[in-house]
């Protein structure tokens, strides 16, 4: 599963919608979409921004691996 493919599983999990994901990074919700979509790359920052506010670490969250580990607090 690659990223964008996260990012969906991950807001549908959490019963969000594109909008208030996109509130959440302060993105435009077309904008957003581009991210979900693959159109336009999400920038770091705010791939950080979803791993926090998922509790999930950026490995999961880009693909890298498939366990589901929290986001490091340290």
């Amino acid at each position: 599963m690659d990223y964008t493919q996260l990012m969906r599983s991950l807001r549908e999990d959490h019963d969000l919608n594109q909008t208030a994901v996109a509130r959440i990074l302060n993105v435009a919700q077309t904008t957003y979409s581009d991210y979900e979509t693959g159109k336009v790359r999400i920038p770091l920052e705010s791939l950080i921004c979803l791993a926090r506010f998922y509790n999930v670490d950026l490995n999961y969250i880009t693909g890298v691996s498939r366990v589901r580990r929290r986001f490091p607090t340290e």
